[in-house]
């Protein structure tokens, strides 16, 4: 209910607190507590902000694996699993240490429960498709301002650590059966996510028709071109320019290492679904296995805007080829394989949507439209798993209990920042390289300490 202010009351474990778009529950109250003195020591005053801000980044990873669930997934039906009526009888709902959990449909990350947290009180800030999946790949609003020119999280993580990688052969981000949705913004191509769509027979273009001979004696020909071209002063700074790219190219090809990473054969593609998901789950692992250049890899599970049919196509947990079987096969035995490897500490993983699904019966088509609360699946990095993060009411309505220290839902910024902690990248940075000049943030605000990472994921 909004008052004549337009501030949005609710009432939550007896108690009414402000729920405004930028600041929690009780923000409202302790800014009133200004007016008396000791405000600078109050809790959430300029004091606390300046000394949560400065926190130290996590750096418990190397690598992260962003699995973006575009359509955006019931949660009610996956990470906030709430039975009823409706509920299929082949979810077979069980309770492991607590939390309650859809078996039957995700029989492989149930396996994996004990290096999961599922995070509960998620609140998207839009119910569109393309603004709220944009908002949750560049944790801030798309369409205010500069950020349109925003880059991706990925392409920022491949501007920190991209370099520092010891053996650069392949990008710093890669984007696996995404398309072209994602960009590097106003960063330079570099940057830029590199699209693959992996099917396990090598990467594409890295041999030449005529022979690696052949393309050798062409290579070194250009070469000798670009170093006549260099020393003419004129043309020299973009033929330099060029030629970089060039090399870069030039390391994928007849590149064993390269191709180890995207060859798997029918046997590992079964074992992970027999799916372009599943495949996809396999790349990651191969990527991190390889440590050659790539630190933030997105994989695209689509097909989760489930209008109609939900539990007779998409979330039937009967057929192993929906979509609900296929993510749960690719990604639990993705976090399995990790774990065998002893890689699943050094690499955070994060899966979620864009938003969520409506709640209890489903709609006259036997589906549930778009709603405004969400959950998401973090895993590895040195998260402490088995357990729910946050609680939403007996329907999945709302957020009862956020399960952090900031007291409100998790929103998109949040997310980025935790992923920006958890890689050992300061979130509040401040480039200075922006198009507009004011300051790009890595995530907004929060140098006034209005959005930060979760730290309770790992305590």
């Amino acid at each position: 209910m909004k008052d004549r202010f337009g501030f949005d009351w609710d009432g939550i474990r007896g108690t009414r607190f402000w729920r405004g778009p930028h600041m929690g529950r009780r923000m409202f109250f302790r800014h009133a507590a200004s007016a008396v003195s000791g405000y600078f020591l109050l809790p959430g005053g300029p004091m606390e902000r300046v000394a949560h801000a400065a926190q130290a980044p996590k750096a418990t990873a190397e690598f992260c694996i962003f699995v973006m669930m575009e359509g955006g997934p019931s949660h009610i039906d996956t990470f906030d699993l709430k039975t009823g009526p409706w509920t299929p009888a082949a979810y077979n709902a069980q309770t492991y240490n607590g939390v309650s959990w859809a078996q039957g449909l995700m029989p492989k990350l149930a396996e994996q429960l004990d290096s999961i947290a599922l995070v509960r009180s998620v609140k998207p800030w839009a119910t569109a498709h393309q603004l709220a999946s944009s908002w949750v790949q560049i944790a801030r609003n798309p369409v205010a301002g500069q950020n349109r020119l925003a880059p991706h999280i990925g392409s920022i993580v491949s501007l920190e650590l991209g370099s520092k990688s010891a053996n650069r052969t392949l990008p710093g981000f890669l984007a696996l059966n995404t398309g072209t949705s994602s960009s590097q913004g106003y960063l330079p191509a570099e940057y830029a996510p590199f699209y693959v769509s992996p099917n396990g027979a090598a990467l594409r273009n890295t041999t030449h028709f005529d022979t690696q001979a052949i393309f050798d004696r062409r290579y070194g020909l250009l070469l000798d071109m670009d170093n006549a071209l260099r020393e003419s002063g004129e043309l020299g700074a973009a033929t330099l320019e060029i030629a970089r790219w060039d090399e870069g190219a030039r390391k994928l090809m007849y590149n064993a290492d390269v191709t180890r990473v995207f060859t798997f054969d029918n046997n590992e593609r079964l074992r992970y679904g027999n799916s372009n998901f599943g495949a996809a789950c396999i790349t990651a692992r191969n990527l991190v296995r390889a440590n050659i250049g790539t630190r933030f890899i997105q994989i695209s599970a689509g097909g989760w805007d489930m209008h109609s049919n939900i539990y007779t196509n998409g979330l039937n947990a009967a057929n192993a080829n929906s979509v609900g079987r296929t993510f749960d096969a690719g990604l639990g035995t993705l976090i399995a394989d990790l774990k065998a490897d002893g890689l699943l500490d050094r690499t955070l993983i994060v899966a979620m949507g864009e938003f969520g699904r409506t709640l209890g019966v489903v709609n006259a088509g036997n589906g549930r439209d778009h709603f405004q609360q969400q959950a998401a699946l973090m895993a590895g990095a040195g998260i402490r798993g088995a357990r729910a993060l946050g609680t939403t009411d007996e329907r999945g309505a709302r957020t009862d209990d956020p399960g952090w220290s900031r007291e409100r839902d998790i929103r998109a910024e949040d997310i980025g920042a935790t992923v920006y902690s958890a890689l050992g990248i300061d979130w509040t940075t401040i480039r200075r390289d922006d198009p507009s000049g004011r300051g790009f943030e890595y995530t907004p605000s929060s140098r006034d300490d209005l959005y930060g990472p979760i730290d309770e994921l790992w305590s």
